[in-house]
Order: C-alpha cells, then sequence, then structure tokens
C-alpha cells in the first residue's frame, strides 16, 4: 500500500510559481498518482494525475497550461508545478494515490496525504 505526503505549500502573489512535492513510500508502480484541492467552502475538485508507469498525464481545464504535473522514480516524488498562480488557486492541495486504472478517471483515490496550504494573494 502506498503512502503519500505533501510539501510545498506557501504563500505567493498572483503570478507566482510554486512546486508542490508528493513523497510516495511503498510500491509505486502501477498506481496513478492525483493532486486535488479544496477551497474554503467547496467541494474538493481534480487538479491533475499521472500515471506513475507510463507518464501519462491529465489536467482540470482550470489549470491546463498553467500547472505542470510529473513524476521521479528515483526519488519516488510526484511534484505539481504551479505557474501563473492566480487567487481562485487558492486552496488545501492533497496528493492522492490509487491502484491501476486511466489517468483520465479522477475518482476513487483510495490514499490521501494530510494537505498543503497553498495562498494565492491578489
Amino acid at each position: 500500500q502506498v503512502q503519500v505526503a505533501e510539501s510545498g505549500g506557501g504563500l505567493v502573489q498572483a503570478g507566482g510559481s510554486l512546486r508542490l512535492s508528493c513523497a510516495a513510500s511503498g510500491r509505486t508502480l502501477g498506481y496513478v498518482m492525483g493532486w486535488f484541492r479544496q477551497a474554503p467552502g467547496k467541494e474538493r475538485e481534480f487538479v491533475a494525475t499521472i500515471d506513475w508507469s507510463f507518464g501519462s498525464t491529465y489536467y482540470s481545464e482550470s489549470v491546463k497550461g498553467r500547472f505542470t504535473i510529473s513524476r521521479d522514480n528515483a526519488e519516488k516524488t510526484v511534484y505539481l508545478q504551479m505557474n501563473n498562480l492566480k487567487s481562485e488557486d487558492t486552496a488545501v492541495y492533497y496528493c492522492a494515490a490509487k491502484r491501476g486504472g486511466s489517468v483520465a478517471n479522477t475518482v476513487d483515490f483510495d490514499t490521501w496525504g494530510q494537505g498543503t496550504q497553498v495562498t494565492v494573494s491578489s
């Protein structure tokens, strides 16, 4: 069973950049990793996914072109590079994992981290 832990959140001005990290422990091959976020008073929403074995990715429309998800097999870490941040990107960001499936299937994740806060000031 994979376990995950996020880091890298913080306060940034609009237009700035941040990189989030998700360190995974355990066997990661065959897993799909995802980033999700939850803003105050809103439902948790999908941000991006990556297939650990093949590196294929999938993004929500709201972040496509600004965020990039990647993974480092040697470090067992998944990254979320966030550029051109907007105030509406303010949220707690969660890393999640599930065994198998398509990167376009953004439900049924069963392993979650504790989350890391990202605050974008305008």
